[in-house]
């Protein structure tokens, strides 16, 4: 018996020793290769960017993975108490591993697998984290042994609640939200703090099958979840017998708030994202948090797109129809159709027509529905034949549709009736911001971003055409002319070696008108005024101003540039236009107000306004001085005098339609050479509008598709509905210039009441003749 013992012994010693060597080796050589776990004591969970307009809102957010940051201190006892009763109950006592727990866990498997069922695990927290941040999701024994040695490394360098901290911001928890901030608002549209027990224990039980246990989709068993967390929250005297009674016959009041981007701010926030990728790299804008406030103005901004969309339609429709979107289809074509991706304008929807008579076409629509287009809403539909002509009147709906066409549709006010729609096919863009100091408060880069991404307001590099007449006059005034100076409207040919023609320009509609003022030459854009000026003064004068304002990077010392022959983007030509309004000073156009870290802690603020005294003690009677660091690139004396020439051409020039608004405007119209593209730069004395239509592929718009007729309504959309918030009544005249009365067509200072008088603004020193000499210094006749 006494031998029995001995070798029994030895054998159990035997068999220790090699369990303990096996153990040791098997943590040695996994040990080998183990990540570096001591990065976590700084380590922050990736959170996305959100952007903010000026109101406070946000309208895009720039991340990987959808998640806010909490710290420990802020996350309320019920939903550490949840998580740890769902996930690990003896969380603040184990050293990693709970071998309480591997014990049950390794019972219940035999059980388990006996009976096929799932197996269950046993991971800690502390584990969990260390699979979620350090090692792979793979299904395998080295992947748990792994675990399990770091569990036991971080519990020794990092204390329980960074350990927790970590998890519960890192977590999956369904619905592409990460961390328990996202996901009660994911939910709950809650904040944390806001949460009674039942919800708490919601989001606990999600750890364990986010999809399973999606309260969206199966609700009775994520209840029997919710059910179980709060009994173990009990077990572990977290919550009291009553509280538990309370919430477990607590409905769930899910209300989700998912973020989806408007499609009116794409254009605007993907000008941001390129911005900030730009600037801070991908890492940082899709992890690192930053809080990025925008001038967008969302009011602005809806106004700006429905403006654009609504008036190419309206060219589109002016030029007839391009035809169906598909032909020769049946119904079964329709419906799978629908089945696959298709971009459609989101106003719009895809239609079969199944019949057709003289006075209707009946339409069929996704969800079996039913509709009808009645003659008058496809009257517009006139044949295409070309962008300057199309076809007769439609008098009946099968000159326009038949059986087996896939259309475009839009509703109307009456349910049963449908519009005949087409996407345009031309494309453009518009601009809104402030003059004073460039901040842009709406952009709009097309008609629509998720047919077309490139945006027309800052990538499509145009002829500006007469737009960028204004800046010609503008270095006019600053070197000896006026704005009564007489200017000969007549032919201009420019000769090469004085024998070899060159080139001959022409006024638009082939006219000449002789001496004019100097202002017409602006008022009714005078191709041929403007080109005896630029001549006279050097193109090279023109070109280094166009330069300094940014409306060019690289031009020819050519005149054919003082037409506006060279190219920009509707975005340097409005801002360019700011320098009239705000006094001769350059401003950059800005996007973004400021940029802070998720510490709050500010990478970006822009400020070219600088208050001069406003550390200073506040007094009642002190105005505060501002100090402005823009450029000045002209004299106060002659952005003034622009600006009134510009009014001009509002009250009696190519904007004259415009002026029944009876606001205090200004602008300039822009078409170039056959109308390819069509402009209206426009402003008030607070707020700046650009236009911009034209072919993403240049060509035509069509014979009388100029700037007044394309792009002047777009603005005129815009604005009309602006009233109430351009408060300033007036264009506020330089202290350096005077104000006197003409006659518009002479030129000649007036005395007396006269039908052809307005108000000229001439610099201080100016001398305004009186007589009707038209050999007048720094005229060209």
């Amino acid at each position: 018996m006494l031998k029995f013992l001995s070798r029994f012994s030895t054998l159990i010693f035997t068999l220790i020793f090699i369990g303990l060597f096996l153990a040791f080796s098997a943590v040695w050589y996994f040990s080998s290769d183990l990540p570096d776990y001591k990065f976590l004591q700084n380590y922050k969970p990736a959170v996305s960017s959100k952007v903010y307009d000026i109101n406070g809102n946000i309208f895009a957010d720039f991340s990987k993975e959808k998640r806010t940051f909490i710290k420990y201190e802020q996350i309320p006892d019920k939903i550490i108490h949840a998580f740890i009763s769902a996930e690990d109950k003896n969380f603040f006592s184990h050293p990693g591993i709970d071998a309480v727990g591997i014990t049950r866990a390794i019972i219940k498997n035999v059980q388990h697998f006996i009976t096929g069922q799932r197996l269950e695990g046993a991971s800690t927290i502390t584990q969990q984290v260390a699979k979620n941040l350090l090692l792979s999701s793979e299904v395998s024994l080295a992947r748990k042994v792994k675990e399990a040695i770091l569990a036991f490394r971080i519990e020794k360098y990092l204390n329980k609640k960074r350990i927790l901290e970590l998890y519960l911001n890192e977590i999956y928890l369904g619905e592409r939200s990460y961390g328990i901030a996202s996901a009660s608002m994911v939910y709950f549209d809650k904040s944390v703090k806001e949460l009674n027990f039942a919800e708490a224990a919601l989001l606990a039980s999600l750890p364990k099958a986010p999809s399973k246990y999606n309260p969206y989709k199966n609700v009775t068993i994520v209840k029997d979840r919710v059910n179980w967390v709060l009994h173990r929250m009990y077990e572990n005297k977290y919550i009291s017998e009553a509280d538990l009674k309370k919430n477990l016959s607590l409905p769930f009041k899910l209300k989700k708030r998912e973020f989806e981007q408007k499609d009116e701010t794409k254009f605007f926030a993907e000008e941001v994202r390129k911005s900030l990728l730009n600037i801070y790299g991908e890492e940082n804008v899709y992890k690192q948090g930053l809080y990025i406030k925008t001038s967008l103005d969302p009011d602005l901004q809806n106004l700006a797109v429905k403006s654009l969309r609504k008036h190419l339609l309206t060219y589109d429709k002016r030029h007839g129809w391009r035809g169906p979107f598909q032909t020769n289809k049946n119904i079964t074509d329709f419906k799978t159709l629908l089945l696959t991706p298709n971009k459609i304008f989101s106003e719009f929807e895809l239609a079969f027509v199944y019949e057709v008579n003289p006075e209707k076409a009946l339409i069929l629509l996704k969800k079996d529905r039913e509709g009808t287009i009645p003659l008058n809403n496809l009257k517009w539909a006139k044949k295409f034949i070309s962008k300057d002509q199309t076809g007769k009147t439609v008098e009946n709906c099968n000159e326009v549709l038949k059986v087996g066409d896939i259309i475009y549709v839009q509703k109307t006010n009456n349910a049963k009736e449908w519009l005949l729609e087409q996407i345009p096919s031309a494309n453009g863009g518009a601009i809104v911001m402030d003059p004073w100091n460039g901040r842009v408060f709406a952009l709009v880069g097309g008609f629509d971003f998720d047919l077309n991404q490139f945006n027309r307001a800052t990538q499509a590099k145009r002829q500006p055409g007469s737009a960028f007449k204004p800046f010609v006059y503008s270095v006019a005034l600053e070197n000896g002319f006026k704005p009564n100076s007489i200017i000969l409207d007549a032919p201009f040919v420019k000769y090469e070696n004085k024998t070899e023609f060159k080139w001959k320009p022409k006024n638009y509609g082939e006219k000449f008108y002789g001496p004019s003022l100097f202002r017409v030459g602006v008022e009714q854009s005078r191709n041929l005024m403007t080109i005896r000026i630029a001549d006279q003064i050097g193109i090279n004068k023109i070109n280094s101003v166009a330069k300094k304002l940014g409306i060019y990077q690289k031009t020819d010392d050519i005149l054919s540039v003082a037409l506006g022959a060279s190219e920009t983007t509707l975005m340097d030509l409005t801002s360019a236009y700011s320098t009239f309004v705000n006094g001769g000073r350059k401003v950059t156009p800005t996007l973004i107000d400021l940029i802070q870290d998720k510490d709050g802690i500010v990478k970006f603020k822009n400020n070219k306004l600088f208050c001069l005294n406003c550390n200073e003690t506040f007094d009642i009677n002190s105005v505060p001085l501002l100090d402005s660091r823009y450029d000045r690139i002209f004299e106060e004396s002659t952005a003034y005098q622009m600006v009134n020439i510009l009014k001009g051409v509002v009250d009696r020039g190519t904007a004259k339609k415009i002026r029944y608004l009876n606001m205090e405007l200004a602008g300039k119209t822009g078409t170039t050479n056959d109308n390819f593209d069509a402009w209206f730069i426009g402003f008030t004395p607070n707020l700046l509008v650009g236009v911009f239509v034209g072919f993403d592929e240049p060509s035509s718009l069509g014979k009388f598709e100029t700037g007044a007729k394309a792009a002047l309504p777009i603005f005129e959309e815009i604005i009309k509905n602006t009233k109430q918030r351009n408060d300033l009544p007036f264009f506020k005249p330089a202290s350096t210039v005077k104000l006197v009365k003409i006659d518009k067509n002479k030129g000649t200072e007036i005395f007396t009441g006269n039908q052809n008088a307005i108000t000229e603004s001439f610099k201080i020193n100016d001398e305004v003749r009186n007589d009707d000499n038209y050999k007048f210094s720094n005229s060209i006749y």
